[in-house]
Order: C-alpha cells, then sequence, then structure tokens
C-alpha cells in the first residue's frame, strides 16, 4: 500500500490519469504538504519504520485515517457520520479539518477492536465523534 500512495502521487505530479483510488490518495496527499518531500524520498518511504519510541508519526497511517473517514462519510456508516462530519465541517472550517478532528476517535475505536479481537464497535465509535 505505501508504494500505492507513491505511485499515485507521481502519476498527480505527471498529470497522468489517475485509478479512483489513486485519485482518493493524490487529494490527501495534496492537503498534507508536509509528507510531499518525504513521499517523494522513494525507498526510504517504503521502509520507513514508525514505532510510538521513534515519536514519527505515521504519514501512511494518518492519510489512510482521512480514507476511511472519508469511506464512511459517503455511505453513512456508521449512520449518523455524515451528519457529524457535516456538523464539525461547518464548525470547523472545512472538510479537512473535520477529519483531523474525527481521527482520533476513529483511531481508539479501531485500537480497542484490535486489543479485544473483535469488531469496531459502531456504537461506542459515533458517541466519541458526538461529543467532538
Amino acid at each position: 500500500m505505501r508504494r500505492r500512495y507513491l505511485d499515485a502521487w507521481r502519476k498527480s505530479c505527471a498529470r497522468e490519469v489517475l485509478e479512483p483510488l489513486d485519485a482518493q490518495l493524490a487529494a490527501v496527499i495534496e492537503q498534507h504538504p508536509e509528507y510531499v518531500a518525504w513521499l517523494e524520498s522513494g525507498d526510504d518511504a517504503l521502509t520507513a519504520e514508525f514505532t510510538p519510541e521513534g515519536g514519527r508519526q505515521n504519514p501512511f497511517l494518518h492519510m489512510g485515517l482521512h480514507l476511511a473517514i472519508r469511506e464512511q462519510v459517503a455511505t453513512d456508516r456508521p449512520v449518523g457520520i455524515a451528519a457529524v462530519h457535516a456538523r464539525l465541517t461547518l464548525r470547523r472550517g472545512d472538510a479537512h479539518k473535520a477529519e483531523h478532528a474525527m481521527i482520533e476517535p476513529l483511531a481508539e475505536t479501531l485500537w480497542e477492536a484490535q486489543r479485544s479481537g473483535g469488531a469496531p464497535d459502531e456504537g461506542a465509535y459515533l458517541e466519541r465523534l458526538q461529543r467532538l
């Protein structure tokens, strides 16, 4: 998947025709200019490790969570997330800022699911989002 981010960005910069997923990836990258030089570093981006001890945010995880939220909003799953996103977009000034607010509740919900070995608790996730 890391390679896909790099390829999508390269194709976007070269003005090549993008597949739908590549267009989504390029759109997220465009909103994160702080990652561009790093993504353009090639193999360094593919092999980098992101551990808690290293103190670096994983850009692939961050952008992947943006994509997950966009998919959830587009399908309104869990039911009500589109309304939460719309409210946060109005309050925060744009959809990208709304997504940034929504990332932590999503990450927390996914972490809990992984830890418990079960499916993400959509109800708990929606409650976290509604508190934003």
